[in-house]
């Protein structure tokens, strides 16, 4: 159980490093946007993943504050995107 826990946050580390590179490097402001939005889950899911493997709750409410912030951010970015202001 160990090797497999250790290998999941080696594969979640790596792909966050992707999603970085393509926040970093993204042509346009929707693959930064795109990019962000698989920061953000894989984010949580290294959140699960300790709180698996330390076997406390704490790390699971993390990733539900990471889960509901990172929707609030995607979709305030995604209004900002199709009309230019968030707020009417």
């Amino acid at each position: 159980m160990t090797t497999a826990l250790l290998a999941a946050e080696i594969l979640v580390a790596l792909a966050m490093a992707c999603a970085l590179y393509r926040l970093l490097r993204g042509p346009r402001a929707q693959d930064r946007v795109l990019a962000l939005d698989t920061l953000y889950v894989n984010a949580m899911l290294l959140m699960l993943i300790f709180g698996i493997r330390e076997a406390t709750a704490l790390y699971l409410e993390a990733a539900l504050v990471i889960a509901m912030l990172g929707f609030v951010a995607t979709v305030a970015l995604a209004k900002f995107l199709l009309r230019g202001e968030v707020i009417e």
